[in-house]
């Protein structure tokens, strides 16, 4: 047995007797209630009408989660459009027919899906312009990915590469059925999110550039993405189009793109 190793092994969540309530879950509920009253914190000071609090939240959730598995599915397996369309959307699987709960979950996914629902909230609730909801919205999005990727954790899934026993940070995965050390790839993103939600929650409390329209959504893509890319160095495969490109893994090649738009609207909103 390496002594230098953390051993995991988490029950699946909370039993209630009559219910389970999973750690994977409970994680989400946390991520949108600390969103939800970062928002209306935001909203207070704003002095914007706080019955539209309600209406972000649900665009938000429903974005996410769909935004997510559509974009698991895309990027990840696109064949399921073909083979298996109605799995893509219900949590069973038809070919074979299987319970299998809502597994597959893309982060650039659920990035797109939340853009497409703040313009959407933007024009029929707020009436503000885009960059104004996303400026704000992007401070409770870091926060989130933070639980969400704890919930990665309790799940053993997303894990990071086999690493020498003598690794100090090495979590042996025995949910997984292994008995040899990885890298804890979940808790070094979701270590990295918490300074970019600081670094965000500073900028917009403490310095005037929330006056400044797609600066924060830019810092955000800029920093969030970037702590993405490097943690893909030490993840473990999950598969789509790397294969053929090669270099960087899928993870790093979607990530590009939303850290050069970062860069974009950072360099945009400094000439205003």
């Amino acid at each position: 047995m390496n002594l230098l190793s953390i051993y995991w092994s988490p029950s699946e969540g909370i039993d209630l007797g009559f219910f389970i309530i999973r750690f994977y879950s409970l994680m989400f509920v946390v991520a949108f209630t600390t969103g939800w009253f970062l928002m209306k914190k935001i909203f207070l000071y704003e002095k914007i009408a706080i019955e539209k609090l309600d209406s972000i939240f649900i665009y938000a959730v429903v974005a996410t989660l769909v935004g997510a598995r559509l974009g698991h599915f895309l990027f990840y397996e696109p064949e399921e459009f073909i083979n298996d369309p109605l799995g893509i959307l219900l949590p069973v699987k038809f070919n074979p027919f299987r319970i299998t709960g809502y597994q597959g979950l893309a982060s650039h996914g659920a990035a797109i899906g939340m853009i497409i629902a703040m313009y959407l909230y933007s024009k029929n609730v707020i009436h503000k312009p885009l960059l104004w909801v996303l400026d704000r919205v992007v401070i409770t999005v870091a926060s989130g990915a933070i639980f969400v990727r704890l919930g990665n954790f309790f799940n053993s899934e997303i894990v990071g590469r086999p690493v020498s026993e003598s690794f100090p940070l090495g979590v042996v995965f025995k949910n997984l059925g292994e008995s040899y050390p990885r890298h804890p790839a979940q808790l070094y993103e979701a270590f990295g999110y918490i300074f970019v939600f600081l670094i965000l929650y500073y900028t917009y409390w403490k310095t005037g550039k929330r006056n400044q329209p797609g600066y924060l959504l830019g810092l955000f893509f800029v920093l969030l993405w970037s702590v993405r890319f490097l943690v893909e160095f030490v993840k473990e495969s999950q598969g789509g189009f790397e294969t053929s490109l090669g270099i960087f893994s899928t993870g790093q090649w979607l990530s590009i793109p939303f850290i050069l738009l970062g860069f974009y609207l950072l360099f945009r909103t400094s000439k205003i």
